[in-house]
């Protein structure tokens, strides 16, 4: 892989400023201190700065030449409530709060991006940097667009790059359609009558009726999903009872469920109500069901053709045939960029992080990002804007 040397002179600041940001992780809608320290880089660099969509959102905006052709950057900036434990110089200084996916490397690269664009502006258009808070569980992207992110910043198309253990550093995955999964979770109330664990006939057991249940919703995928679609349902927590010798009044069951396709998304949904109907009918007791109560649920990361074309052209650039794999497996994993893909065409790309031996997978307490990619991450980006902007 060629990195110019302006990207590896570059680098020992773009490290700087990833170590900072991870220093002083901030979660969902609370990136102050981060939101101030990027907004400062870029009008430093003399981009226009335009803080407070999403709340603490930062979109800057650089233009060259004369054409009207936009394109738009996108890096999270979130950290994750997650204790750390690295004992580097530059680990955590906020007590619960992480930088556990990667953000601060995300941050920095498009950083690094916006430095070298405006210095060297060998485009044709207008690109905008958009540094998106809450990407993780809170929807950040879907409420800077409801803030009015397109209609202040009308890009023609969209993208994102995520760091990716397991693929060797500075390498790229990338393909058209589905890459990340949707994200819905679900909370389930089962009320039934409560009495003494040695008169059971007596009540209406709940406990039993959601042990029918958990074990009923695992059909979904295997029964009623075509095998040729790829989908998950989890139960993640149940919670009942506080004694040995009563049977509770209640159960909370939550959990989550994944899938690739809008119409996979739906079914499952419609299969979760029905079997809730159906058990809890059957054992006497009653239901109530939430859909991603707290969080909104997320839909399917896709990949527009036209602009995975651009972003493959700008990556096999960088990291040549052998350093881009055009044929990821698609991750279970979720991704709040997804909203922006409804809005306009783009593409999610992944970069290589490294192995994740030693703990260094995602959303892991160990986990730190490989400060060697920034280079050729920020390359990537100008590499890309250069492609879709061409002089």
């Amino acid at each position: 892989m060629v990195i110019a040397n302006d990207f590896k002179q570059l680098h020992a600041e773009m490290r700087l400023w990833r170590q900072h940001l991870h220093q002083f992780p901030e979660t969902a809608f609370e990136e102050t201190g981060t939101a101030k320290f990027i907004a400062e880089k870029l009008a430093d660099f003399g981009l226009d700065v335009h803080q407070g969509l999403g709340k603490t959102g930062v979109v800057a905006t650089l233009s060259a030449g004369s054409s009207s052709k936009k394109i738009a950057l996108r890096a999270d900036m979130d950290a994750l409530f997650i204790q750390e434990q690295n004992t580097f110089a530059y680990k955590s200084r906020h007590d619960g709060k992480m930088h556990a996916c990667g953000h601060d490397g995300h941050s920095s690269m498009l950083l690094g991006a916006a430095k070298y664009l405006a210095g060297h502006r060998n485009f044709n258009g207008t690109v905008y940097f958009i540094f998106q808070p809450a990407e993780e569980g809170r929807a950040g992207a879907q409420q800077m667009i409801a803030d009015g992110l397109f209609e202040k910043f009308p890009a023609d198309c969209v993208f994102g790059m995520h760091n990716f253990p397991d693929i060797p550093p500075g390498h790229f995955a990338v393909k058209s359609g589905a890459m990340m999964a949707s994200f819905d979770c679900f909370e389930i109330i089962i009320t039934g009558q409560a009495t003494h664990a040695a008169m059971p006939h007596l009540g209406n057991d709940a406990i039993v009726a959601s042990a029918h249940l958990v074990t009923a919703l695992q059909t979904i995928v295997s029964r009623t999903i075509n095998p040729a679609d790829p989908a998950v349902v989890s139960i993640t927590q149940i919670h009942a009872g506080n004694t040995w010798n009563a049977i509770p009044e209640s159960v909370i069951l939550r959990g989550t469920f994944r899938c690739f396709d809008h119409t996979v998304q739906k079914i499952i949904a419609d299969k979760i109500r029905q079997l809730v109907k159906a058990i809890c009918e059957g054992f006497d007791v009653k239901a109530e069901i939430r859909f991603n109560p707290e969080n909104p649920g997320y839909p399917v990361t896709f990949n527009s053709e036209t602009e995975t074309g651009m972003a493959l052209k700008a990556a096999i650039d960088l990291a040549g045939e052998d350093g881009v794999d055009r044929q990821p497996i698609p991750c279970m994993g979720s991704e709040d960029f997804a909203f922006m893909l409804q809005e306009k065409p783009g593409c999610y790309i992944w970069i290589g992080n490294g192995s994740s031996e030693n703990n260094c997978l995602l959303h892991n307490p160990r986990y730190d990002f490989n400060d060697d990619i920034l280079p050729m991450g920020a390359a990537y980006w100008v590499k890309l804007a250069e492609t879709v902007l061409g002089v």
